[in-house]
């Protein structure tokens, strides 16, 4: 077909029968829709169906002969050489065009179902990360060794679990995303979760006074029997993660009686090697003397990430740098830090005590344990030390894939394991005959 600059132009008139041209003068008659022609194709449609039916066969052939030169024509190339559009009204080419264009246009409407599918779509359990904080009941239990901060989040007449965070964070940075999961919170409707924070380690806390003695890792621990009485509390479910996780199993050992089950991930069960003893003095000293580093920051992210954790999750990540940089008291810190790395051996022994070549101290945890790490974790042979040093019949080792930090990089297996482990003991809310919610509870 001949073009011009500005796009298609008309063929020339065809000759009829006489010889002469047609009465059109072209095969395409002008783009621009005539003012006396019907507003649309469709309307043109309808008027010859409906004169149709009331007239005869050869008058309806004249009605469509008439009514084709309202066609339009569509062509991508009807703009003239500013750019401007010159058709007024044409077709959309590809379903790419904006609803307001459409409406320009007087094309037709979008399909409005589509806004109404995605009305519909909604969340049935916010995955908010603050809203932890807005459902949790804050605390102050008194100790030996001054206040420590406890979060309650839940009913406090179900079962307890007792959670104990990482270094560098708090309940809030390390638990909130995690209990916050849609299944975590279907599950913890039949639980009552107490978050416990190290002294100084909760968001916003004053720096601790200089003649301030901070605890030990084993006064740590002693510290969750203020915990225990302050509320009432006869028996709990361990969740720790890193050095919470060792200050819980310290709790264990030394009481086994209060403790019914125990999650932990990335347990150290050992006292720090040179490697770690060396890096962590000076990041306790960085952490006084200059405060926040980036030497200081690197060695959190590895603690808690392992190596190349942009490649993972690079908004997790960002995410966590500035919880370092902002939120994180660098004195308090460097507290905790100082006492983590001074920490004693556990003294855990899967032989029964008497074997010849063992402590006659050394025994194991005798409440079910679930020791859990992430492929990527820089923890993975502590927490085979860890594994060997318990009873194979009570406790199982986890190694999750694809992770480091389980809690936020795979909340849904760490759920469903938990979940699944709290049922194998028995605490798992079921449905009786009637559908109301029973709770059963291991002895």
């Amino acid at each position: 077909m001949p073009q011009s600059e500005g796009g298609y132009v008309s063929m020339p008139a065809v000759l009829n029968g006489n010889g002469n041209g047609s009465s059109g003068g072209s095969i395409y008659q002008t783009t621009t829709e005539p003012t006396s022609s019907p507003s649309s194709v469709f309307e043109s449609v309808k008027r010859v169906i409906g004169q149709a039916i009331k007239s005869s066969p050869g008058d309806s052939e004249e009605l469509l002969r008439s009514e084709r030169q309202t066609i339009i024509v569509v062509n991508s190339r009807d703009r003239d050489k500013t750019g401007k559009t010159l058709l007024n009204t044409k077709m959309p080419s590809a379903p790419t065009h904006t609803a307001e264009e459409a409406h320009l246009l007087g094309t037709m409407p979008i399909d409005p179902m589509d806004d109404i599918e995605l009305r519909s779509v909604q969340l049935q359990f916010p995955n908010a990360r603050g809203s932890i904080l807005e459902a949790c009941e804050q605390r102050r239990v008194p100790t030996d060794k001054g206040d420590i901060h406890v979060a309650i989040q839940g009913d406090t007449s179900k079962p307890a679990i007792v959670t104990y965070h990482d270094l560098g964070l708090n309940y809030a940075t390390s638990f909130a995303g995690f209990f916050n999961y849609p299944v975590m919170r279907g599950l913890l409707e039949n639980f009552c979760v107490y978050h416990v924070t190290a002294p100084g380690q909760e968001e916003g806390a004053p720096t601790l006074p200089e003649d301030y003695v901070y605890p030990t890792m084993d006064e740590l621990a002693a510290q969750l029997l203020f915990v225990l009485s302050h509320f009432g509390l006869k028996s709990i479910i361990g969740f720790g993660v890193g050095a919470g996780a060792n200050i819980l199993a310290r709790f264990a050992h030394g009481h086994p009686d209060k403790v019914g089950a125990l999650c932990l991930i990335n347990c150290v069960s050992t006292q720090p090697g040179w490697i770690e003893w060396g890096y962590q003095s000076f990041n306790a000293r960085f952490l006084r003397t200059k405060g926040m580093t980036q030497g200081v920051i690197d060695y959190l992210m590895w603690h808690h990430f392992g190596r190349n954790p942009e490649e993972r999750n690079h908004d997790l990540v960002q995410m966590y740098k500035q919880h370092f940089e902002r939120a994180v008291n660098p004195t308090n810190l460097a507290m905790l830090i100082n006492a983590y790395i001074h920490r004693n051996d556990l003294h855990l022994a899967r032989t029964p005590p008497g074997t010849p070549g063992t402590e006659t101290a050394a025994t194991t945890l005798k409440m079910p344990v679930i020791n859990i790490t992430g492929s990527l974790s820089p923890h993975v042979d502590d927490t085979v030390t860890f594994n060997g040093r318990l009873d194979p019949t009570n406790s199982s080792w986890m190694k999750i894939s694809d992770c480091a930090l389980v809690l936020e990089e795979q909340p849904a297996k760490l759920a469903e394991a938990f979940r699944l482990f709290l049922q194998g003991e028995g605490y798992v809310g079921a449905q009786n005959l009637n559908g109301q919610s029973e709770q059963f509870q291991s002895n």
